[in-house]
């Protein structure tokens, strides 16, 4: 049975979660939909629930997977190939690039075209790509590879983000995005050891790294034919719905469709322009600056603090995300059971910052460092399954999927400016403090413009 939805929270939906609409005949539809069918909504949000989200929590797993490994092989590929530093924080951030490009286009294409198809598409073309990592052997492969590495996942996430709203109603997303979101900080619990003992290979003349892009890489192609038989684009499409769930599903989104129509009218261009998509694209950017910063580098940093083992120091740089998962799911939880969205998601950010600015400054001490960072990682994961829920509350169907579109694809610039600023500053210091301290401050830009997301706008009814 999954965790996140029980009886408290049915009693909750049904009474207080839902945002009051601007007339009360509305509101009254709303909550005499729910009174009238209380079984019917329990079971159709439980089978939806159970249906497709750990297909998908092991889908962003193995993305996970895949889009980090290169952190661990960090420990070896500099070593074995002549990689400076600063080669590597670059490599690691071009993936970006790659993923920026099709962002907006992946996520239209989820909303008109197919779900199910296009994340199948991403999963066997990123997974074949991941293979390819393997048998790099100069700077500019490495560039290269990377890149078609970005590019082939470019979609995955906001394309989820819109499948999502297919399925599951506002009062529910954060919740769902929760669940969909514990794959992240799971896949470095999973992955950090995993990559720890597949970096102590020695096949047919290859380092354990190079075996490590090819064993992570395989499960995503295999899960993407699966894909497409698995998934199911639309509630009207799902055989395995009974039809009073069904009939429940469709008529409660449609619903929810024409409040937002009433309250406003946005075409994909308008939307891209607007104050708040604005402010949210570069909140994510500040925010995935900070994430990818620590999340690339940390193992470097566990290495040289402890001079242990590669699979010693996966280990260590495993427990933040065990934090990280926690955190997750109740943030998640207690943002959709108050709906409040603005400080469930810039608290996270905020303690993050604070606790990457210990851990600049605490020098050696290898155990402080460990539990500042498992601190900062605890606290950040908070932050994505309500930040996500806040682009669906105003904006749905195009509108909605361009914006995430945009919003994932700028913001996830981010990812290439951390690591490549921590690589550029270790090289030129010979320390990470000072790629520590920017980004503390990356994180702090990212709470500050959260907080403002929201303010004198029309979605103004989101209690604060």
């Amino acid at each position: 049975m999954l965790p996140i939805y029980d009886e408290s929270s049915e009693v909750h939906v049904a009474t207080n979660s839902t945002p009051m609409p601007p007339n009360a005949n509305s509101t009254a539809r709303e909550i005499s939909s729910e009174a009238a069918n209380p079984e019917v909504a329990r079971r159709a949000r439980h089978r939806t629930a159970r249906r497709l989200l750990p297909f998908l929590f092991l889908l962003y797993v193995v993305a996970f997977l895949d889009r980090m490994n290169v952190g661990a092989a960090a420990l070896q590929m500099p070593h074995d190939l002549g990689f400076s530093e600063r080669v590597v924080g670059l490599g690691a951030g071009i993936f970006f690039l790659g993923y920026f490009l099709l962002e907006i286009p992946g996520a239209l294409i989820v909303e008109r075209w197919s779900a199910r198809k296009w994340i199948a598409r991403i999963m066997i073309s990123w997974g074949l790509m991941t293979v390819l990592m393997a048998f790099i052997r100069t700077t500019h492969q490495f560039y290269l590879v990377r890149f078609l590495v970005g590019a082939a996942e470019a979609g995955f996430l906001p394309g989820v983000i819109v499948y999502l709203t297919h399925w599951f109603q506002y009062q529910d997303r954060a919740k769902a995005v929760a669940f969909f979101y514990a794959a992240n900080p799971l896949s470095y619990v999973i992955g950090s050891p995993l990559a720890g003992l597949l970096l102590g290979l020695s096949w047919l003349g290859m380092r354990g790294w190079r075996w490590l892009f090819i064993i992570e890489g395989i499960p995503a192609a295999l899960l993407g034919l699966i894909a497409i038989g698995y998934l199911t684009d639309w509630p009207e499409q799902a055989t395995w719905l009974p039809e009073d769930e069904k009939s429940w599903i469709i008529s409660e989104l449609r619903r929810e469709k024409e409040n937002k129509r009433r309250r406003h009218s946005y075409r994909v261009w308008e939307a891209l322009r607007n104050r708040d998509v604005i402010l949210l694209t570069l909140c994510y950017f500040c925010a995935m600056t900070g994430s990818y910063g620590i999340a690339f580098w940390l193992p470097t940093i566990l290495k040289r603090l402890s001079r242990q083992s590669d699979f010693r120091v996966t280990l260590l740089a495993a427990l933040p995300y065990v934090a990280a998962f926690i955190t997750q799911q109740v943030n998640g939880w207690h943002s959709d059971r108050t709906q409040e969205r603005r400080w469930h998601a810039a608290l996270p950010v905020f303690v993050c910052a604070v606790a990457l600015a210990l851990a600049a400054l605490s020098g050696a001490n290898l155990a402080l460092s460990v539990g500042l960072f498992i601190v900062a990682g605890g606290a950040f994961y908070g932050f994505q399954p309500v930040f996500w829920a806040v682009p669906t509350r105003f904006l749905s169907e195009s509108a909605a999927a361009a914006s995430i579109g945009l919003i994932n694809s700028v913001g996830n610039l981010g990812g290439f400016v951390g690591p490549l600023v921590m690589g550029y500053l270790a090289s030129r210091t010979h320390s990470f403090s000072a790629g520590l301290l920017y980004l503390v401050a990356s994180l702090f830009a990212s709470g500050a413009l959260m907080l403002a997301v929201g303010r004198g706008t029309s979605w103004s009814e989101i209690r604060t």
